[in-house]
């Protein structure tokens, strides 16, 4: 389905997102890497792809800047091509009490985590519309339905997305674009872990910390289903059963 395709991961220098970038490339597609600060973590996704067989570069964008996420896609698609699957994972987060969250810390979370994903979807889908085929998949968090215990600035940017999910997704279904959100809690090797990875661990229901790589699997699966659509998918270990 991927192969020949363009695919940008935001933030896919971490965690979650190389394993998203690993994921695309194993299905054939063109892959931009998208890093804020970690250049060096970046170009080890890329060169692992490339070593593998595949295509992939590297980018870099501040998502605190208004004007960044329209010079992203401008950079992707003049070097890779047009981007056929938006996987807008990249993010913040820092363990505050609501008293902590002044005007600019609930300004820069938002602009990173709820903004910037919006601006790089509304700028991908002309595109996606005029081919008839489209993927976008944001990373949200079971804060998003919880509340979560991060920040509540953190909670809200991630609970806005799912609003950006459903209100993109039922507006261009039928031209062949999914619009999707994951929803992770507690991963391993992640830098948004709100505590000691052993005793987070004893709260979880399977009984341990999820994997980049089980996101990743599950993003990948999301992403190839042309029939899944306006969804929030929850991969939290049982936390928030609905």
């Amino acid at each position: 389905m991927f192969k020949g395709r363009v695919a940008l991961v935001t933030g896919g220098s971490g965690g979650i997102g190389s394993a998203l970038c690993a994921r695309l490339a194993g299905e054939g597609a063109a892959v931009a890497v998208h890093y804020a600060s970690h250049r060096a973590a970046a170009e080890r996704v890329a060169d692992e792809i490339v070593e593998r067989g595949g295509r992939a570069a590297v980018f870099e964008a501040d998502l605190r800047d208004a004007g960044a996420p329209a010079q992203l896609l401008a950079e992707v698609e003049h070097a890779l091509g047009a981007i056929d699957v938006l996987a807008a994972n990249a993010g913040m987060a820092q363990i505050r009490s609501i008293n902590e969250v002044d005007v600019a810390v609930f300004d820069e979370s938002i602009a990173i985590n709820l903004r910037a994903p919006f601006l790089l979807a509304r700028g991908v889908l002309p595109g996606m519309l005029e081919r008839r085929f489209g993927r976008i998949l944001f990373t949200s968090s079971v804060a998003g339905f919880i509340g979560g215990v991060i920040s509540v600035d953190y909670a809200a940017s991630k609970a806005g997305l799912h609003g950006i999910t459903h209100f993109i997704a039922g507006r261009v279904a039928r031209q062949g674009v999914t619009v999707n959100a994951i929803a992770p809690a507690l991963i391993a090797d992640t830098a948004m872990l709100p505590g000691d990875p052993a005793e987070l661990a004893a709260r979880i229901p399977v009984g341990r910390l999820g994997t980049p790589a089980e996101v990743a699997d599950l993003g990948l699966a999301i992403l190839r289903n042309g029939y899944m659509t306006s969804q929030v998918v929850s991969i939290d270990g049982g936390i928030y059963p609905h």
